[in-house]
C-alpha cells in the first residue's frame, strides 16, 4: 500500500517557501544564506527544493537574466487554506468543527487565542446576519 503524506509540502519545502515569501524575489543563494542563519543546510538541497516547488506550482522561476530568480506563485493565505483543507479532508473527514474541537480540547490554544477565535466567530456570525437581511 502506497503511503500518502498528510501534506503536499514537506517541512523543508515549507521552510523555503516562507523564505521566498519574506524576500519577495529570491535566488537560491538568497534563500540558502537566510536558512544558514538558523540551521545547516546544503546549497544543493535548497536548489533542489526550489526547483521542486516550481514544478509543484508554488514558485515561479524567471531564468531570463544571469541567474534564476524565484517568486511565490501563490500568496501565503492561499497556501495555508489549501494545506488546512488537505488536513481537514485527510484527518477530519472534512469537518472543520472536529478540527476546532481538537485544538480547543488539546489545550493548544492560549487564553488570548481562544478569545480571538470567539471574536472572529462572533464577527462572522454578524456578517452572515447582515448578508441575510
Amino acid at each position: 500500500m502506497k503511503r500518502r503524506s498528510l501534506s503536499r509540502l514537506g517541512e523543508t519545502e515549507m521552510e523555503v517557501l516562507h523564505q521566498v515569501w519574506a524576500i519577495g524575489e529570491a535566488s537560491v543563494a538568497d534563500v540558502h544564506e537566510r536558512m544558514l542563519g538558523y540551521r545547516s543546510v546544503a546549497y544543493t538541497t535548497v536548489m533542489t527544493v526550489m526547483k521542486k516547488l516550481a514544478r509543484k506550482g508554488f514558485l515561479h522561476c524567471d531564468s531570463s537574466g544571469s541567474r534564476y530568480l524565484y517568486t511565490a506563485a501563490r500568496p501565503p493565505a492561499k497556501v495555508r487554506e489549501e494545506l488546512v483543507q488537505d488536513l481537514l479532508d485527510k484527518v477530519f473527514h472534512g469537518s472543520a468543527a472536529a478540527l476546532v474541537q481538537t485544538l480547543v480540547r488539546g489545550e493548544a490554544l492560549s487564553a488570548e487565542e481562544s478569545a480571538e477565535i470567539r471574536k472572529l466567530l462572533a464577527r462572522m456570525a454578524a456578517e452572515e446576519e447582515e448578508e441575510d437581511a
